[in-house]
């Protein structure tokens, strides 16, 4: 890691104004439905808190459109925040301005303060520097241990570092160290399974995998895309006509393709399915089937390494989650490090209860991607150097 850490980071005494992602689901009375993101992010809180700083955290949380709706507030993040922490946690009803000044001046070693979303204001998506220098006025120095915000370069994310030393956070620097054994060195043979489902989400993705890896295998509503560039009968399948062309380019003895599939008439739970090798003009495929689970798993077994993003099918459905299930149970079951790249993929993971079973599951769904192209991440080259 070539970036400052926070453990390397004089807090003591110090306002530190640190980018956390609090950007968790809540049902329509405003109660957290998963508190994990919250959870993620206790280390460095407690880090900071242990050692005297005067913490001020920011979020966003949903995409409240740069206005203030009460639909997206904070507040309950921070009474659910202050349960897990067992101490106060004081709720600042602005991101900005005179209030937060005041709270964050007041505060003492080992205090923490809660900020009102930053995507109340337009000003934070656009990176604008008045805003960004306004929000760094709340702090001496800076953390960011919001690894799955880093691929934004947003005013909470970037442009306050250009006031404040920058330092990442624990979870960031997990993130960053796990990500960047899979680029650089990964124990072989080194398998990614790459589900979801646009083909156009990740053709870089695709393309540097294909480099780095032994097998790519291709579930999810990505896989018509590359059997329609093959030339299968796909029926009422999903596929993007507008990336038939790179699909037909990416394919290659790398890519594992499905074999055979699960279909129904209709995208619902409740409409009869049947297994098929070739999917009828009336049907359209909603996971992968039996004996493409069997491919995969035989080169999952073989596996030292393997990355996973995005389902292999339609999980949330009952019917549709047998594919998914089955690698998720083949991953818990290996010796190989097995790292998982956030959104959908962590969710179907915890919903099977597996994700303790995992050596990583990655916090930042659309920043775990960006990674895996083999891109640097705003938020990270923004941080001080060590």
């Amino acid at each position: 890691m070539k970036k400052l850490t926070l453990a390397a980071l004089e807090v003591a005494g110090k306002r530190v104004l640190m980018r956390v992602d609090f950007n968790v689901p809540q049902d329509d009375a405003g109660g957290i439905t998963d508190d994990t993101r919250i959870r993620a992010s206790l280390p460095a809180i407690a880090d900071v808190v242990r050692r005297g700083g005067k913490l001020i955290l920011c979020s966003h949380l949903g995409r409240p459109k740069g206005k203030k709706d009460p639909k997206y507030t904070l507040a309950p993040v921070a009474k659910r925040l202050a349960e897990l922490l067992d101490r106060p946690v004081v709720f600042v009803t602005d991101c900005i301005g005179a209030e937060a000044e005041k709270v964050a001046g007041a505060l003492n070693g080992g205090e923490v303060a809660l900020l009102e979303n930053v995507r109340f204001y337009a000003e934070e998506e656009k990176n604008d520097p008045a805003f960004a220098a306004k929000l760094a006025r709340l702090g001496d120095v800076f953390v960011n241990d919001a690894f799955g915000s880093s691929h934004r370069a947003h005013a909470s994310v970037v442009g306050v570092t250009k006031h404040l030393k920058s330092a990442a956070g624990p979870l960031m620097e997990k993130e960053i160290r796990v990500l960047s054994g899979l680029l650089d060195k990964p124990a072989r043979p080194f398998v990614a399974i790459l589900g979801g489902a646009k083909v156009s989400d990740k053709i870089k993705v695709i393309e540097n995998l294909t480099k780095l890896c032994d097998a790519v295998l291709i579930g999810g509503g990505m896989a018509y895309t590359f059997l329609k560039a093959q030339g299968h009968p796909i029926g009422k399948s999903k596929f993007e006509s507008d990336t038939l062309e790179v699909a037909k380019r990416l394919l290659g003895p790398k890519l594992v393709l499905p074999q055979d599939h699960v279909v129904a008439s209709e995208f619902k739970a409740d409409s009869p399915a049947s297994i098929v090798t070739s999917i009828p003009d009336d049907k359209m495929g909603l996971d992968v089937g039996p004996a493409t689970v069997g491919s995969f798993v035989g080169h999952l077994r073989r596996a030292a390494t393997v990355v996973w993003n995005g389902p292999v099918g339609v999980f949330e459905m009952a019917p549709f989650a047998a594919g998914t299930k089955a690698v998720a149970e083949c991953l818990a079951s290996l010796k190989a490090t097995t790292v998982i790249g956030g959104g959908d993929t962590a969710a179907a993971v915890t919903d099977f209860g597996l994700e303790d079973r995992m050596t990583h599951v990655s916090t930042g769904g659309g920043a775990s991607l960006e990674f895996l192209e083999g891109q640097e991440l705003p938020g990270v080259a923004a941080l001080s150097d060590a």
